[in-house]
């Protein structure tokens, strides 16, 4: 396989392939497509995918028991935009070096991946053009893509053993739309800049140890559809912005220290922060508007208003006797 020079589409999932990637397979220099999903290939995830295939732009290895961290190599991929590293054995940090040039430019994507070949018949050449396709799992659900294939743009590096920060380079890729980083070790915070993934429709950051507060960018997400940060170590407010309120309860459950809406857990002023307001429980009083101070200023404004008036009704002489009668009478609770 390693002599098919000019190939540029190869799909090897969903079989029962044992053992590690020949070497020789980087002599397909052409290759686009590398789809090894769903086997059991046991290695560590080899230099050469970076250093030799730079025309790849699906690669996917899902599904495997691919060990070891991810090698920088994979940083020279400028031309992916699915990275598919989900459900393996991959350990080590997140590599900073993300200089995935099509995944850090908004749209200018064709709907399709369409590649062609040639061959030639007796003196006539022809040439075939076909649309790519991939099996990927979008929110949950496994499904092939191809009519649509040239609008994904995605990184899935969920359930591994993956550790350290996520890297503040990854809000670089303003082109991405999916990015899956659930079921790791990741520990650190969510990077501030989070907010400039503005493509964003699929942000699953779920099962980690990731601490600290939700940046307030990520409220500036307007297309965001699917959001889980549960069971990390989250704290303070959730920022107030109308894509965030709008998810349940179970996109920001697991974390004990997180407050505000959707949440039932209401803030006080310290989880607020700097510069938010705090929401006060409302369940007894409907109307906003009326405050505790409301009652004690009507408790105390009735006997007052009582006593000028019955001041000037009866006179100075009986008054006594009539404030002590009703003073007596008063439940200041």
């Amino acid at each position: 396989m390693g002599h098919l020079f000019c190939i540029k589409t190869l799909r090897l999932s969903n079989n029962r392939f044992v053992g590690e990637l020949p070497s020789q397979l980087k002599n397909c220099t052409k290759l686009t497509l590398f789809d090894l999903g769903e086997n059991n290939l046991s290695c560590s995830i080899p230099e050469w995918l970076g250093a030799s295939l730079p025309n790849l732009t699906i690669l996917i290895l899902r599904g495997n028991q691919f060990y070891g961290s991810i090698p920088p190599q994979l940083c020279h991929l400028t031309n992916v935009q699915i990275l598919d590293l989900s459900m393996n054995n991959i350990s080590g940090t997140i590599p900073k070096c993300l200089n995935l040039t099509v995944l850090a430019q908004k749209g200018n994507s064709s709907r399709i991946i369409q590649n062609s070949y040639s061959a030639k018949l007796g003196e006539v050449g022809y040439t075939w053009n076909y649309e790519e396709e991939a099996s990927l799992t979008w929110k949950g659900v496994r499904s092939k893509y191809k009519s649509t294939l040239g609008l994904v743009k995605s990184i899935d590096l969920s359930s591994n053993k993956l550790t350290g920060e996520i890297p503040s380079e990854i809000t670089d890729l303003v082109g991405l739309v999916s990015l899956n980083l659930s079921r790791n070790q990741l520990t650190g915070q969510i990077p501030p800049r989070i907010g400039m993934l503005q493509e964003l429709d699929f942000l699953d950051l779920s099962r980690n140890q990731i601490n600290g507060r939700i940046p307030n960018s990520l409220s500036r997400i307007d297309r965001i559809g699917y959001l889980d940060l549960s069971e990390n170590d989250l704290s303070g407010k959730i920022p107030i912005g109308t894509q965030l309120q709008s998810f349940g309860p179970s996109s920001y459950g697991g974390n004990p220290l997180l407050c505000g809406l959707p949440l039932l857990r209401t803030c006080d002023e310290e989880e607020a922060g700097p510069g938010q307001t705090v929401l006060v429980n409302q369940q007894d009083d409907k109307d906003g508007l009326i405050t505790q101070g409301f009652y004690i200023s009507l408790g105390l404004g009735f006997p007052v208003g009582f006593f000028v008036a019955l001041f000037y009704s009866t006179g100075h002489a009986d008054i006594h006797t009539s404030i002590s009668g009703l003073v007596s009478q008063i439940d200041y609770t």
